[in-house]
């Protein structure tokens, strides 16, 4: 019996819409942005003409330098804490044991809370004088948490891989789930452990994952803001001053929307970098479908 043939259309006509929306809430904004980064606005007045002074000015200025120095450093840290967690127990809820299901509904649930919830939680708990650390009883956790320039930074890595370490480990779960019972009862029959599985069979067939969601993290990771901004204000000092909560600084407390708008490029030209660094390094353009064919 032969097949009947495909009628090929104008299939490109499919993603017009998606196209033409993308173009007028992204790149249109965007050229506004760029646009407005050459000029002196406070936000109400008029806007006047400036040049290149913007952008030397955010060159120049040590808070927007330390501002691009913890954006690097909350990114490679929170990917280094946040992808081996998310992966482990993604790879765990992918099992086909009942109690796995209610521990997935348990590990999903902070993704439901609201980022301004869970600042105003931790800050709560976090409390020296009134959260659990003396509530407990216990001096290690009595410290001044969110109030030490040494602390704090840490404090807000955690605070935010809590927040979404559950969708991560939702896609490792699905991506585990994939993978072909199939082989991992071969390899069990050649004599292969649960630890040799994970390196042998689990990880090298996640690949595709473990792109998708590293790039995810590193792209979050740049606009990360609410979260910030209830939790720590980017304080104590400058110590949680990243780029996003300078970006607002500048434009709605300083009302320097040029030098904002210079701190919103430099974010997209960060995120569009990365995102293409991490595609060229892994080869995920190359990549195709493991379920072609099937």
């Amino acid at each position: 019996m032969t097949r009947p043939a495909r009628t090929t259309g104008p299939s490109g006509w499919f993603a017009a819409p998606a196209v033409l929306l993308f173009g007028v809430f992204a790149l249109v904004p965007l050229f506004g942005v760029a646009a407005l980064s050459f000029t002196h606005w406070d936000g109400l007045g008029p806007v006047s003409w400036a040049g290149l002074d913007n952008w030397t000015s955010a060159a120049s200025d040590p808070d927007t330098r330390v501002a691009v120095w913890l954006t690097v450093k909350l990114t490679v840290v929170s990917v280094l804490f946040q992808a081996p967690v998310s992966l482990l127990l993604g790879v765990f809820l992918a099992g086909r044991q009942r109690y796995r299901a209610g521990l997935g509904a348990l590990y999903f649930l902070p993704l439901l809370f609201s980022s301004t919830a869970v600042a105003l939680t931790f800050i709560a708990l976090l409390d020296p004088n009134f959260g659990v650390g003396p509530a407990l009883g216990v001096p290690a956790l009595a410290q001044n948490w969110l109030g030490d320039p040494r602390l704090a930074f840490y404090v807000v890595v955690f605070v935010i891989g809590w927040s979404f370490i559950p969708f991560h480990t939702v896609v490792y779960q699905a991506g585990a789930r994939q993978i072909p019972i199939q082989i991992y009862e071969a390899s069990r029959m050649d004599g292969a452990g649960a630890v040799s599985q994970f390196f042998r069979i689990t990880l090298p067939l996640l690949k595709h994952t473990i792109v998708t969601s590293t790039t995810l993290m590193t792209v979050g990771s740049l606009t990360y803001f609410d979260l910030i901004f209830v939790l720590t204000g980017g304080g104590p000092g400058n110590a949680t001053r990243v780029l996003p909560l300078d970006m607002y600084l500048t434009g709605f407390r300083s009302y320097e929307m040029g030098r904002a708008s210079v701190t919103a490029l430099v974010l997209v030209v960060l995120g569009l970098l990365i995102a293409l660094g991490l595609n060229r390094i892994t080869g995920v353009d190359r990549m195709e479908s493991e379920m072609e064919g099937s």
